[in-house]
């Protein structure tokens, strides 16, 4: 059960309602309301809108999704009467700001799709010729009003965006600018208020200690009845604010020998001990860094942009039934105001023992509640490449991919691609359908060049597709990130694979994650000055203490590499 009350404190007058219409991660908002002292109220009927003291809209998923559901509970002209004259406390979260706008081209027909109207403008997408979609990350804000909602929000203090479609500003939407922000010279909306109406398409919950600051600032204007006294700036900077490169912690989490839930990490994708750690013959037990949720809560006091869960051990077990790690997810999202991923057995599947089939969105769904913000998916997604290829490139509507990206929209769709060198001496030998890459340094017989094959199954299956093929076909499925690996560099701690990185990130248009290999903070420097990755992730050097997360960032500053601003964590 999800707790409605925060801690035992000095209780506030109101309650806050939240508008909760069954997509998305609402998990984390719900906790990060509760994290201020304010208790919560469900809305179940349209008429809890009209009675509502304070509503709260955390638009998860897709436009043409959300707006569907609030027509079919009745909830569209409810929210237009409390909207109407600006003078009830409402705040709406990313897809919760852009529903207030007169439509959105966030559709799979050519046709827009019609919003609540409040807001004069259309919301449209970033354009993917310029920049890479989704905006994805940690990005600044420039101020148009001064507001009481952000009295505890330094004015250079980073938020965490994502998303694909944006508000631009035009004149007539000009007295809603809270603020604005920019990406690759683009800039929109990122928050508005009139009145008590506020909106944001930054994810406070997901924005640290900045965005519980954000709604700490809008819950206590409400209490003193200083919501609508915001102001505008007679003079407002344009200087572009800038997205900054990620740091990102993974978790590898399965059950060891004793049945336990622990954090463990591989090398070359084996994770049980071996002679390194002083195993004299056969194989050691399963290396056990630490339980997952303290980690998680480590790292996040440390200054983790985002914290991957990569269940490596669901191929055996369906995500229905797999208790302990939705548990560890409920855990987290209490504690941890940072995007989370998790990864592990995203596809449909059927129960043996009851016979039940569940679908990959299904599953999906299971881990959103649980606290998941994106889903990485492994395995099925090279199943979806292939049959995508295969059909002569024609989509089904059913992979795993396109039914969660629907729904759920594509920024919250990873994937996480498995490849491995297969080295050759030239070009040619290699069959066509594959990228051949050259690499910046001679393979072990002396090759120049490679092509990487993708594995399935947590690498133990290898299948004849490379991972710039696999990353082409999961963007134009719907995928909005992608996690690309290294079977090769994995544990070895010697640095990211640069020819990999960079072939994918050319060949995409959307976001890649740069993992496996990083033994030292120049390792991210490096992979973000030499290739187009947005983010970088490390599990093994951050779990055994021996690079800080701060150490990362402040070696990216030095080099000119931009990292996130925010007041730390005590």
């Amino acid at each position: 059960a999800i707790s409605s009350s925060p801690p035992a404190e000095a209780m506030p007058s109101f309650k806050v309602s939240l508008l909760d219409y069954g997509a998305g991660n609402v998990r984390s908002v719900r906790n990060a309301i509760l994290a201020n002292g304010y208790e919560i109220e469900d809305i179940e009927s349209p008429e809890q809108i009209e009675q509502a003291k304070v509503l709260v809209f955390p638009g998860v998923g897709s436009y043409g999704s959300a707006m569907s559901v609030l027509k079919d509970k009745g909830y569209i002209e409810p929210l237009r009467k409390y909207l109407k004259n600006h003078d009830r406390p409402f705040l709406g979260i990313c897809l919760g700001m852009q529903t207030l706008f007169e439509s959105s081209a966030e559709t799979n027909d050519d046709e827009t799709i019609p919003g609540l109207g409040v807001i004069p403008g259309h919301v449209i997408k970033f354009d993917e010729t310029k920049m890479a979609v989704p905006h994805i990350g940690w990005n600044g804000r420039t101020l148009h009003q001064e507001s009481p909602v952000l009295s505890y929000v330094a004015p250079d203090d980073d938020v965490y965006f994502v998303h694909s479609y944006y508000a631009p500003l035009i004149p007539q939407n000009s007295e809603w600018v809270l603020t604005s922000t920019t990406y690759e010279g683009q800039r929109f909306v990122s928050s508005v208020q009139r009145g008590c109406v506020v909106a944001a398409q930054f994810h406070p919950e997901k924005s640290g200690v900045t965005g519980l600051n954000f709604l700490k600032g809008f819950l206590e204007s409400i209490e003193n009845d200083k919501l609508g006294t915001a102001t505008h700036l007679t003079v407002h900077t344009n200087v572009p604010t800038q997205l900054v490169k990620r740091v990102v912690v993974a978790l590898d989490v399965r059950t060891n020998d004793d049945g336990d839930l622990v954090v463990t990490k591989g090398d070359q994708y084996d994770v049980r001990e071996n002679e390194k750690e002083g195993v004299v013959t056969g194989r050691g037990g399963v290396r056990n860094l630490g339980k997952p949720v303290a980690l998680a809560g480590r790292y996040y006091k440390e200054g983790a942009d985002e914290i991957a869960f990569l269940n490596i051990t669901s191929f055996r077990q369906g995500v229905i039934e797999d208790m302990p790690m939705l548990q560890v997810l409920e855990q987290a999202s209490k504690s941890i105001f940072v995007p989370l991923t998790v990864g592990g057995g995203i596809r449909s599947y059927t129960d043996p023992d009851s016979g039940t089939t569940y679908s990959a969105l299904e599953v999906a769904a299971r881990y959103f509640r649980a606290g998941a913000d994106k889903v990485s998916i492994g395995s099925d997604a090279v199943k979806a490449a292939e049959a995508y290829l295969g059909s002569g490139k024609v989509k089904s509507g059913e992979t795993s991919i396109e039914t969660i990206s629907k729904v759920y929209g594509v920024q919250a769709v990873v994937i996480s691609i498995d490849p491995k060198r297969v080295y050759v001496q030239s070009r040619e030998e290699v069959d066509p359908k594959h990228v051949v890459v050259e690499l910046d340094a001679e393979g072990p017989g002396g090759e120049r060049f490679c092509w990487y094959q993708c594995t399935v199954k947590g690498g133990r299956e290898a299948k004849d597709i490379c991972a710039v093929t696999v990353a082409k076909a999961a963007e134009a499925l719907g995928a909005g990130e992608i996690m690309l690996n290294c079977i090769d560099m994995d544990g070895q701690g010697k640095g990211f694979d640069h020819p990999l990185m960079k072939a994918v990130s050319e060949a995409v248009t959307i976001p890649v994650i740069a993992s496996s290999g990083a033994g030292k903070e120049a390792h991210f420097t490096g992979v973000f000055k030499e290739t187009g990755v947005q983010a970088a992730l490390a599990a093994g050097m951050f779990h055994r203490k021996e690079v800080e997360i701060e150490a990362v960032k402040e070696d990216m500053r030095s080099n000119g590499i931009p990292a996130r601003k925010g007041p730390k964590i005590s």
